[in-house]
């Protein structure tokens, strides 16, 4: 090779050695930077935490400087205050979406002192002179919600109960704040299922009951706050889970943001899933722990059902409410709801019929009343499958009986909503099946019988991880009924407060400008 050879090749080889230098120190410069770099150094951190490389493999370099932001940015495996995770799955299969700031986030609740007639009240409590609320450090203290399908809707009793035990206990998402102005939703503490289950009908000489005289009082008392008035009632929460609480009062507080069991007596303009909370009914049957749920050899009946199949009849007091209202879409909802009960009415006759002769299926008409409860409990947790068909509601409380015995529910409901959807994928544990297509012979039978023990033990597995979700308790638990009911509340706020923010975009400016 000539000299003149030697020399280019000597030359273009220093040329790329240099230029991969500099590559390399540019790039590390761009990740470093703070200001100026091209891939973000939070982006560049995670790359590190999950052990993963844009173009190295793992492990080949450390990094010690970022070892303590690292841990920060792990978020724990079980933790169920982010939106985006999978609640219920074994650990470390979630998604860690959310950082240790979010997973420390508290919903600030301010709570009205509304007179114990409101509330405890309505439980023959009675306190000393101007105490508002029962003494909750001691159950003993504490007055029992009243049993049966009571028990059912009660939500509003466990809500309170923790507010009134948030600020001395440290878990939970919800902290009741004494000054509304510092909140991100302001509870309204009336026990309105309560009041209509005990206190809707007439007695005496009264001409109007203590349930609508409590809406009137409330109505007028909401009304008069300013904290109504400063966003129209938009960021206060009203408990109304029984599918007729709050008859004569959820039109004039339908700004605000309700705790329902459905939709299914609501007009859109009233309840909708875009401002409301679908929470789950407390379940009546006993919880069946793990160790004791029978497994797929040990459950001879096929499918579960129990309760009433000859729909009672369709005039309730919602008939007399909506035809005193004036708006023709209030009629017209209601003549859709009188349709709705007649159709579901038709569908469980119709599964009668079809199912009743076979030897492997529970179907037949009872109530919860004497010892009711306890044979629904136990043909439960002796079956495959419970069915859980619509009847004057979508929903009922038979889902979370089923959920509770470790009984993998057949929704059939096609208008149901579902509480913390948003977390919880149902058909992971549940098997969903049109109303149409239920009432075909031999379709669910045929649908049932098809899915063999590996696909069942699946989805019974599931269903025992998530049934803790649906356990009411106090003192709360982290991801149980009252704490998932807290964070779907605590979602909801965030597009609340996003609208209120823009609402205030030039009220504030032009306030400033007359100040000048």
């Amino acid at each position: 090779m000539s000299e003149k050879n030697k020399f280019f090749s000597r030359f273009l080889f220093y040329l790329i050695t240099v230029c991969m230098f500099l590559l390399i120190l540019s790039s590390v410069s761009l990740v470093q930077f703070p200001n100026t770099h091209f891939i973000p150094r939070s982006v560049f951190k995670i790359i590190l935490v999950n052990s993963t490389s844009l173009f190295l493999k793992p492990n080949d370099i450390k990094f010690p400087f970022f070892s303590s932001t690292a841990t920060n940015l792990t978020m724990s495996c079980g933790s169920l205050s982010c939106p985006n995770s999978i609640v219920g799955t074994s650990r470390c299969q979630r998604k860690k979406t959310c950082g240790r700031n979010q997973a420390l986030r508290k919903l600030k609740v301010y709570m009205y002192d509304l007179p114990p007639e409101f509330h405890f009240g309505l439980l023959g409590w009675k306190g000393k002179a101007n105490q508002t609320w029962p003494n909750v450090d001691s159950h003993s203290l504490i007055p029992p919600y009243p049993g049966g399908l009571n028990l059912q809707h009660s939500v509003e009793y466990w809500l309170t109960l923790d507010l009134l035990a948030s600020n001395t206990s440290k878990v939970g998402t919800a902290l009741r704040v004494q000054n509304s102005s510092q909140a991100d939703i302001i509870f309204v503490p009336f026990f309105s299922s309560l009041s209509y289950n005990r206190h809707s009908k007439l007695h005496g000489k009264e001409k109007v009951s203590v349930n609508n005289m409590l809406q009137g009082r409330l109505v007028q008392f909401l009304m008069a706050r300013d904290e109504w008035k400063r966003f129209g009632g938009k960021d206060h929460l009203i408990v109304a889970h029984h599918p007729n609480s709050m008859l004569h009062a959820r039109k004039k507080l339908g700004s605000a943001m309700f705790v329902l069991a459905d939709f299914g007596r609501y007009p859109v303009e009233i309840a909708n899933i875009g401002k409301d909370i679908i929470a789950p009914y407390k379940h009546v049957v006993r919880t069946f722990s793990s160790g004791e749920s029978a497994q797929f050899d040990d459950r001879p009946i096929l499918m579960h059902f129990q309760g009433a199949i000859y729909r009672k009849d369709y005039a309730c007091p919602q008939i007399h409410y909506l035809a005193d209202e004036n708006s023709n879409s209030w009629s017209r909802r209601r003549i859709f709801q009188i349709k709705f009960e007649r159709l579901w009415g038709a569908i469980r006759q119709e599964l009668y019929y079809l199912l009743k002769d076979e030897k492997d299926v529970h179907f037949k008409f009872g109530t919860y009343r004497g010892d009711g409860i306890n044979k629904a409990g136990q043909g439960m947790a002796s079956s495959k499958f419970c069915l859980n068909i619509a009847g004057d509601t979508p929903s009922s409380n038979r889902l979370f009986d089923a959920i509770a015995s470790h009984c993998v529910p057949v929704i059939i409901s096609d208008d149901i909503e579902l509480p913390f959807e948003d977390v919880l994928d149902y058909s992971k544990f549940c098997v969903f099946v049109r109303a149409s297509d239920a009432v075909k012979k031999g379709y669910l039978l045929d649908l049932l019988r098809g899915i063999k023990k590996d696909l069942w033990t699946k989805l019974w597995e599931r269903l025992k991880e998530i049934a803790p979700h649906f356990e009411f308790r106090y003192p709360s638990q982290p991801g149980d009924a009252v704490d998932m009911v807290w964070k779907a509340v605590l979602h909801k706020t965030s597009s609340v407060q996003f609208k209120r923010n823009r609402k205030n975009r030039y009220v504030r400016s032009e306030a400033l400008l007359k100040r000048v």
